[in-house]
């Protein structure tokens, strides 16, 4: 079974990146509907009548007398201040020595002056609550309609008369400015837009998304499994949208591999089957051809011209050699196909080191060859079948001393190497060029077939590679052109 998906860090999934993407439209679209509604607040504010608006000025200058009577030890700024606090609207107050006590919009200078030149006069309308009018307010002739010198909108004007004298002039806007507004309606906006980004992720998240989300998780997991061998995982497919066709063309692919890979496993078997029945089958002929070619070779039996006699010892040779082609792919065919288990001992590599310079001692020697070997401390054991890394070590070295030339040096080397052990077989030959080395374990290949001897197969490489993986470790290669060539087979303890 395999095992669920690592978790990715929750911003850089697409599942919550679409949630809060959505729902930061929506917050973005509360945030622009409360701009508009700032605006259209201002605008309704500014089409209010001026008659009405000066009766507010009125009556909140007659509330402010009242309350000035009511109360004589209160000052009158303080009750203006508490009175346009509840007002709504901008609104001020302008006292005879030019003291202005404003909620929130300051009224223009100039009509702060005429204010108190009227005050100081003793105008006889305005002592009769003359509201101020258009009249009153002089603007360009090009301005805006609604617009004039002293503000955004005209302001009324209303006298707080304290018996017969007038203490002060209330000022009322028509218009608020958006600013006041804003700041008013601001808290309200933004707990909505953190409200709505907060419930609608999580809303829209178990209710839209998570449902697609936990079918691409199903998706993705069939898939993994699918690629670490699991060739019955499929993904979900129920459905009709994107999703479920993503997952049917999944499991469409997973079939087909799956089919594909069933019919190669079988041809291999029948491969690798009938490899093993013809070499096995050869094996007997071969014998006896040998066994003729022996024969014919003995004084009693060899032909009397010396041609007859040299093409026996051709018949004896090749068949030498097909005899060792055939016991190779017999080898080869059994590891390939899990045969001949493994006889696991502790051996010596100094014993192996020395049977392998035993056999090739000879032939190096005659091909002026030094054939070196060197154990390190601690790596003079392994774990394995001695028979088999014998087989590896002795084909590793042949091949080393096959293409190294006289004068040059054959070294076996082993040493620990982390948890487990490496042993090298390393030469000063002609060395292997770059773009055979991905090639040099492949059956039957050689690096230079005009220049390939009677004595090799092709497989020894093959060979040496599969006896090494039926213990676990590994092969490589490394090799510099002219100057030498080295195999290093990696086990474990």
């Amino acid at each position: 079974m395999s095992e669920l998906p690592s978790p990715r860090r929750w911003y850089r999934s697409l599942y919550w990146r679409i949630a809060l993407g959505f729902i930061a439209a929506l917050a973005l679209m509360l945030v622009v509907q409360g701009g508009l509604l700032v605006w259209l607040s201002t605008s309704r504010d500014d089409g209010l009548p001026p008659r009405l608006l000066a009766d507010i000025a009125t009556l909140v200058a007659d509330e402010l007398a009242a309350e000035a009577e009511r109360t004589p030890a209160t000052p009158l700024t303080d009750l203006a201040r508490q009175r346009f606090r509840d007002l709504g609207r901008p609104a001020a107050l302008v006292l005879p020595d030019g003291t202005v006590v404003a909620d929130d919009l300051l009224p223009p200078p100039p009509l702060v002056e005429m204010a108190r030149a009227r005050m100081r006069a003793g105008d006889a309308e305005f002592g009769r609550r003359r509201r101020f009018s258009r009249r009153d307010d002089p603007r360009p002739p090009d301005g805006p309609p609604g617009a004039g010198r002293f503000g955004p909108a005209p302001w009324a004007v209303a006298p707080v008369r304290l018996g017969d004298t007038v203490a002060g002039v209330v000022l009322v806007a028509r218009g608020r400015p958006p600013g006041a507004v804003a700041r008013e309606l601001a808290p309200w906006l933004v707990a909505g837009a953190v409200a709505l980004l907060l419930a609608g992720t999580a809303l829209a998240s178990l209710a839209v998304f998570r449902p697609a989300h936990s079918r691409l998780r199903d998706l993705e997991l069939a898939a993994r499994r699918f690629g670490e061998g699991d060739r019955t995982a499929r993904a979900p497919d129920r459905g009709g949208d994107e999703v479920a066709a993503v997952a049917r063309a999944f499991n469409r692919m997973a079939d087909e591999a799956a089919a594909r890979e069933t019919a190669l496993v079988d041809a291999d078997r029948a491969r690798r089957q009938l490899l093993a029945d013809v070499t096995h089958e050869l094996r007997t002929p071969l014998t006896a051809i040998r066994g003729y070619a022996e024969t014919l070779s003995l004084p009693a039996f060899a032909p009397a011209s010396a041609d007859g006699q040299r093409f026996v010892r051709i018949v004896d040779v090749e068949a030498q050699r097909l005899e060792r082609l055939v016991n190779d792919l017999l080898d080869l065919a059994r590891l390939d196909a899990g045969g001949g288990n493994l006889e696991r001992e502790t051996v010596s590599l100094g014993s192996l080191f020395a049977r392998v310079v035993d056999r090739h001692g000879p032939a190096a020697a005659t091909a002026g060859v030094t054939l070196e070997t060197a154990v390190a401390p601690g790596a003079d054991v392994v774990t394995g079948d001695a028979r088999r890394l014998e087989q590896v070590l002795q084909n590793l070295t042949a091949n080393a001393l096959r293409h190294t030339p006289r004068g040059g040096r054959v070294r076996l080397e082993a040493r620990s190497e982390g948890a487990g052990l490496a042993i090298s077989v390393s030469d000063t030959g002609e060395g292997i060029a770059a773009e055979h080395l991905p090639h040099v374990f492949d059956r039957f290949y050689k690096v230079d077939p005009a220049r390939a001897d009677a004595g090799g197969t092709g497989l020894g490489l093959s060979i040496v590679k599969a006896i090494v993986e039926r213990h676990g470790g590994t092969v490589a290669v490394a090799s510099t052109t002219a100057a030498g060539t080295t195999f290093t087979v990696r086990l474990p303890r």
